[in-house]
């Protein structure tokens, strides 16, 4: 059975991928339709009454959306830039490609980002701008407002993730800090049309909080991120310039970030082509398809890592005792991000430290599997997009000397899978809607 669960662990997690390909969600979205017509999101636009088609975007799954747009409008496309993380891109024969850092942003981000802004600031009113956005796309588009820095804005990022912030909350502050999200991209390519295509790795699919909400209005203000510095005591922390600006922003003295109700939103269209749900039910409708009694607990799970692990391995326990809420062969699946508050200075990212701090919730149990990994492929400043672990996981590691508390403790969950061999690596699979979960409980036969 244990053979068979590792299998079946894998296989469930690859189909969730498969069914977040960001090229073919494109695709579903965008359509042409009669006489040079491309309907999107079921408005239509007549292709040959404008002047230029460009395309922009940022984010981890840029480039096979680039590649889908580039098929579909061919001829139609006039030029356009978008912008990566390393290792991510794509051959493209028109879009011209940036590679840059994520999650801390670099200088080569700041280049692709002066680049997407040069463009944007050549179209004219009869242009159309299609902008690709995927997980990413915030650390991918730096570019800070007058008087901070890119350096001020990675010491910014870097505090706001190790301090457990959640997504919503870093983003809400990247927003402000800079001169191109929070419907600051949508200012530059107006009054042209803007066709923005998104593919969704926030909890809940907040317009305004994916990649920061480049091209949408946006809901959070600069009370808003005071309060955020405050709530994880980083306003010290933070470099001085942008506590400073956060402060004259609070008090009026910086301008806000685009609202609802601008007119630069007037001829701008953003539509959600994938999210965590695809990826889920997909994943769902192939554990049912292995024989297994299946419940898709929740899409929007967020929290500390470590507690909602705990959650997830009582419902095993639960399942083990009573059949309750699935009888055995069972599979429960989850989506979603959780935070990590780092204590230590290990190495990991929130998908093995979850594994970790189940592993030792099921240490001993038979026929149980755990798996958790980022769709995007990598797992926080890691290579691995998680890790899997059963019931003998802490025995196997105590036979090399490594003990799970002491490396969850550490946040060191990379190095103690890398010992034990359980560390999930799929490479770079060009795609990202939050975290896939997939906890197993063989049949007692």
């Amino acid at each position: 059975m244990a053979i068979s669960l590792h299998r079946n662990v894998r296989e469930i997690f690859d189909a969730g991928l498969k069914a977040a390909d960001p090229g073919q969600a494109i695709k579903r979205a965008v359509k042409h339709g009669k006489d040079g017509e491309l309907i999107v999101g079921g408005r239509k636009y007549k292709l040959n009454q404008f002047n230029r088609i460009v395309v922009v975007g940022a984010g981890k799954a840029a480039s096979p959306m680039a590649v889908a747009i580039e098929d579909i409008l061919g001829s139609y496309l006039s030029e356009g830039a978008i912008t990566t993380k390393y290792g991510h891109g794509l051959s493209l024969k028109v879009i011209s490609l940036t590679e840059a850092g994520h999650p801390v942003p670099d200088e080569a981000g700041l280049a692709g980002t002066e680049h997407i802004l040069k463009l944007l600031h050549e179209t004219k009113e009869n242009d159309l701008i299609f902008c690709l956005i995927s997980g990413g796309g915030s650390a991918l588009m730096p570019l800070p407002v007058p008087g901070l820095t890119l350096e001020d804005k990675q010491k910014t990022t870097e505090e706001l993730l190790a301090c457990g912030a959640a997504i919503h909350e870093i983003n809400a502050i990247r927003k402000h800090i800079s001169a191109i999200k929070g419907g600051k991209l949508a200012k530059a390519a107006y009054p042209g049309t803007l066709i923005t295509l998104i593919l969704s790795d926030v909890i809940g699919d907040d317009l305004d909080v994916i990649a920061s909400g480049p091209t949408v209005p946006d809901k959070s203000t600069f009370a808003d991120c005071a309060a955020i510095l405050e709530k994880y005591n980083i306003t010290e922390r933070v470099p001085p310039e942008v506590a400073a600006y956060i402060e004259r922003g609070n008090a009026g003295l910086e301008p806000e970030t685009s609202k609802p109700g601008d007119p630069i939103f007037d001829k701008a269209q953003a539509v959600i082509v994938g999210s965590a749900s695809l990826s889920i039910d997909a994943a769902g409708k192939k554990a049912i398809q292995l024989g297994y009694n299946t419940l898709i607990l929740s899409t929007l799970i967020e929290g500390e890592t470590r507690e909602v692990a705990k959650v997830h391995t009582a419902i095993i326990r639960e399942i083990l005792k009573s059949g309750n809420p699935v009888t055995r062969p069972a599979c429960i699946i989850s989506g979603g991000e959780t935070t990590v508050t780092i204590h230590g200075n290990g190495l990991g990212g929130r998908n093995t430290e979850f594994v970790l701090a189940a592993a030792i919730e099921i240490s001993g149990l038979d026929d149980v599997i755990i798996l958790s990994g980022g769709t995007d492929g990598t797992d926080g400043p890691t290579d691995a997009a998680g890790a899997v672990a059963d019931g003998t996981t802490l025995s196997r590691a105590l036979e090399k000397g490594y003990s799970a508390a002491e490396y969850l403790k550490n946040n060191d969950s990379y190095h103690f899978f890398e010992a034990t061999g359980d560390l999930l690596k799929t490479g770079p699979t060009m795609t990202n809607v939050m975290d896939l979960r997939i906890l197993l409980v063989g049949d007692s036969n």
